[in-house]
């Protein structure tokens, strides 16, 4: 019973931060919206590569998540192409970032923060 990827992550929110968490996904990490079951909540299936890899749905007016419980979650990650690109990109639009490459490689990685406050790493293969 091998596990051959991960599917896809999850976001809900109010519909005004559903909306600027697709606006930065698609904007600024590049992943586009695309066909979505028609799900009784409102909602967006972003994709790449022709995966939905990002789903976003409406959260109901008092539908909340804890913020005040401890959470293993640090950050998403996706696997990018030009990284100056996306660095031009981001400073154009003054988006902050940390740049860092993985040790021993030359391989990039770019770390921002989406309108939720998620921590996003932008991979970009070594060439």
């Amino acid at each position: 019973m091998p596990t051959r990827g991960l599917n896809h992550i999850n976001f809900h929110a109010e519909r005004k931060l559903l909306d600027a968490l697709k606006d930065f996904y698609c904007g600024i990490v590049g992943l586009e919206v695309g066909a979505r079951p028609n799900f009784p909540r409102f909602g967006y299936w972003l994709y790449a590569g022709g995966q939905p890899v990002v789903h976003l749905y409406e959260s109901t007016p008092n539908e909340m998540r804890k913020t005040d419980v401890a959470t293993a979650f640090d950050h998403v990650a996706f696997s990018c192409e030009d990284s100056a690109a996306f660095e031009a990109a981001l400073r154009e639009r003054g988006i902050a970032y940390s740049k860092a490459l993985v040790p021993g490689s030359e391989q990039v990685q770019l770390f921002l923060t989406d309108p939720a406050g998620n921590k996003v790493e932008l991979n970009f293969a070594a060439r």
